[in-house]
């Protein structure tokens, strides 16, 4: 059952801390490694390891970590899977394309030239594609195709490996061929983020690397952070649904179900001033949950997570929503217009109970990866930016170089840095005379 409550603590975000990792893989850890040890431990010798040994320590931890022995590291992408499938995956590559195109990437300077801002592309970009429980082709192309937009030229693709015998899924590698990549390496983990951090002989290092994963994954970003650039840090996913009466109780409780299926410790919150929706919508939860493969994962969610949280009134359900900045914010609102300029902090903003989320994960257009963990505060989804480096160019001719350089400086000397001073006065000086 989704909880019922009016206490407003449910939207205080809990840290996840290490009496929240299952004692099952602090087991597991113990096993693989003879000893005790923490995660981030764990993951700082698989970085090390890689860093020394490159390919030699990525087939060991393959095979000691997923018990596969990968006699190739990376595999050619190919159309394998049903053409219908196939339709499908072009026709999301098609609308996540057109959406990103729109993005300002611009060049510019000023009327006279001595000014301006030259965009180029990072050169190499490595992606994460997750591929635990189940495999993501969504997320390949919700990440790859505004890097392509974007003028990246080379593309590197991880994915963990499949069990038994270590083949890619057939819809990851659809995917990547449809967005023209040639290869994907067939690597998951800390041991693939250190391989595109550092680079072996057969994974070529990146200079930014992109995509959600697990725990161990998340790990090694944090700890590669600085060798290359990244994304962000993607925590367990999240949604808010702000509804009032007119929202059609079993949407919003499949809405909820949706997002709760993807990890024992996402959040799915529903605020809402009406009573009977609410309690309509528990209702509803449990039913559709009596269907669902993923209930366990559900029900640890809505333990841990996630609940109803009845507010005196719309205003303060959208204030609530805003002080959480989700990942996701959903409006199953009679007039979702009249509170949109009110949302100041979300990844994504879903507007009305047609524009749900789950069409935003898949095929709407925007990418899917969006900051979580309340960094929507400050952080923005996926997008072409994030792929593009932007130089400031500055191109000064001799009066304007004249003409700054004494106030330069004297913000130099208000700084107490008279080397500063001196280059901008030497400047002053020499521009009627000759150089000596």
């Amino acid at each position: 059952m989704l909880r019922l409550t009016t206490d407003t603590s449910i939207l205080k975000r809990q840290p996840i801390v290490a009496e929240d990792y299952p004692p099952s893989l602090l087991a597991s850890l113990e096993r693989l490694f003879g000893e005790p040890i923490s995660p981030d431990a764990a993951v700082a010798r698989i970085l090390a390891d890689v860093r020394t040994r490159g390919d030699a320590a990525l087939r060991d931890w393959t095979k000691r970590i997923d018990n596969i022995d990968l006699n190739s590291i990376s595999v050619k992408s190919v159309q394998s899977v049903d053409q219908s499938l196939i339709s499908n995956l072009r026709f999301a590559a098609d609308r996540i394309r057109s959406f990103h195109v729109q993005q300002p990437i611009r060049s510019w300077q000023t009327a006279d030239g001595t000014l301006g801002q030259r965009v180029t592309p990072i050169e190499r970009v490595g992606f994460y594609v997750p591929g635990g429980s189940a495999p993501l082709p969504s997320s390949l192309l919700m990440s790859v195709i505004p890097a392509q937009v974007a003028g990246v030229k080379e593309i590197v693709v991880c994915t963990p490996p499949g069990k038994p015998n270590g083949d890619i899924p057939p819809v990851i590698l659809a995917a990547a061929h449809i967005c023209g990549i040639e290869r994907v390496y067939r690597i998951g983990g800390a041991q693939a983020i250190a391989a595109m951090a550092f680079g072996t002989e057969s994974v070529p290092r990146v200079n930014k690397i992109v995509g959600p994963g697990n725990l161990f994954v998340t790990l090694a970003k944090r700890q590669v952070f600085g060798v290359v650039g990244l994304d962000g840090l993607a925590g367990p996913t999240e949604t808010v649904v702000v509804a009032d009466d007119s929202a059609h109780p079993a949407w919003v409780a499949a809405d909820l179900l949706a997002q709760a299926e993807h990890d024992p410790l996402a959040s799915a919150i529903l605020l809402t001033p009406s009573r009977p929706l609410a309690e309509a919508v528990q209702v509803e939860v449990g039913r559709q949950m009596e269907s669902l493969s993923r209930a366990d994962i559900i029900a640890q969610s809505f333990a841990n997570r996630s609940g109803i949280v009845l507010t005196p009134d719309l205003a303060t359900a959208v204030r609530l929503a805003n002080i959480y900045a989700p990942e996701h914010l959903c409006l199953s609102v009679e007039h979702p217009e009249q509170w949109a300029d009110q949302i100041t902090c979300a990844g994504g903003l879903f507007m009305g109970e047609q524009s749900f989320e789950v069409l935003g994960d898949y095929v709407a257009g925007p990418s899917h990866v969006m900051p979580t963990g309340g960094t929507a505060r400050f952080a923005s989804p996926l997008n072409v930016l994030d792929f593009v480096r932007i130089t400031s160019v500055i191109s000064l001719d001799a009066a304007t170089a004249a003409q700054l350089s004494p106030v330069a400086a004297a913000l130099a000397r208000a700084e107490s840095l008279d080397a500063h001073a001196n280059a901008a006065l030497l400047r002053s000086r020499d521009a009627g005379g000759s150089r000596q």
